[in-house]
């Protein structure tokens, strides 16, 4: 006997945050909609999991009631350089703390509310075909059908996904690794801090569960060079800055291993690629000081659903479609992009950020601006 096999208006492969608030979003309008997520809910990702108060207002519409989960609001932004000194500065819109964690499976949880289909701990091995005659795809629970197809699927591009040029518009020719601790520490819950070291620099701030995350990115050349040991590097590298030392050694760590993720490059991609849709990471890793990067997803899959629904309900064409996001998201990102690459280039290097630092302190106006390009308007 013949298996039928599923078919569905559009299909999104991850079911991070991009790809779930997508999902919300097509359910609400009434299209079918179903996303692949390779991991079960709940699970950790490697994030810095604070996000701009530009996102509050957009979570809430989906259905998640922020109000009530008592998260803690952000105000106050510090950053460090690794000979002791100190910047201090208001951060203006501000942030709210929250763990992937908790997010994610939130926003799974409002997705199967909504009607969408979510299957868990399944990879998408392929997937043929085109808007004009539908898309075929192939996972390790069975085969599917839709009329769209959108990639949401983080930094790693599948192997049946063809970029254009993977390494346009790099920050630089590094690779790095991500490496991320949840912990329990005296630290304000209304700040977020930078730390700099060597090649590197380390997030914390407060986010639910009265945890902390501590997050930090570094050069896989830091790794390398302490015989691929993470402690070691941290002792090594990180412990040079005397606030990295004070809060790794004085914190309860709730995971003695990290999290962590490697062979990260931070490119503009491109946000479509053979008719599918791109969005979130997989549409450009981006450097975290670019301003967020689950505020800039969230804010993609808004830009997206804008096309797709339209698309979907026969009131524009594919090609328009393809055009009207592409031309949106570079509209959305495109500064915040560029901004963020030439602040990089301030961070990890001793002397450059430790002076940088120390003139920003002089001019409080210049911070702002600064601090301003990392954060966009409300949506």
């Amino acid at each position: 006997m013949e298996t039928r096999t599923e078919h569905f208006e559009c299909a999104i492969i991850g079911g991070g945050l991009a790809g779930l608030c997508l999902a919300i979003q097509l359910a609400d309008a009434g299209r079918s909609v179903i996303v692949f997520e390779k991991h079960k809910y709940p699970f950790h990702k490697v994030c810095g999991e604070y996000i701009s108060m530009e996102s509050w207002p957009f979570l809430e519409s989906l259905g998640l009631p922020l109000g009530d989960l008592a998260l803690p609001r952000i105000s106050s932004l510090g950053i460090s350089s690794d000979r002791g000194f100190l910047l201090n500065h208001p951060l203006g819109m501000g942030g709210f703390g929250i763990s992937r964690y908790s997010l994610d499976n939130h926003l799974f949880e409002i997705a199967l509310r909504k009607g969408a289909r979510v299957v868990q701990e399944c990879r998408v091995t392929d997937v043929q075909g085109n808007f004009d005659g539908g898309f075929q795809i192939r996972t390790s629970v069975g085969n599917f059908t839709s009329n769209t197809v959108c990639g949401s699927y983080g930094k790693y591009a599948p192997q049946f996904i063809q970029l254009d040029n993977p390494n346009a518009l790099n920050a630089d020719n590094q690779n790095y690794i991500g490496v991320k601790y949840h912990i329990q520490a005296d630290f304000p819950s209304d700040r977020i801090e930078l730390h700099n070291f060597s090649d590197g620099y380390c997030g914390i701030s407060k986010v639910d569960r009265d945890w902390y995350c501590l997050c930090y990115l570094t050069t896989a050349r830091n790794l390398l060079e302490n015989g691929k040991d993470v402690k070691q590097m941290e002792e090594a590298v990180l412990y040079k800055n005397p606030f990295l030392k004070k809060y790794f050694t004085n914190s309860t760590f709730v995971n003695r291993q990290p999290f962590i993720i490697s062979n990260v490059q931070f490119s503009k991609k491109q946000t479509d690629t053979k008719g599918i849709f791109l969005l979130g990471d997989a549409a450009g890793s981006i450097t975290p000081l670019c301003g967020n990067g689950m505020s800039m997803g969230m804010r993609a899959s808004k830009l997206l659903a804008a096309e797709l629904v339209p698309l979907l309900s026969g009131k524009q064409t594919h090609y328009n479609a393809l055009k009207n996001y592409q031309r949106t998201w570079n509209a959305a990102f495109g500064t915040r992009i560029r901004a963020g690459y030439h602040l990089q280039k301030l961070f990890g290097k001793s002397r450059t950020t430790d002076l940088a630092l120390k003139f920003l302190d002089r001019i409080p106006a210049l911070t702002s601006k600064l601090v301003s390009l990392t954060h966009g308007p409300v949506f």
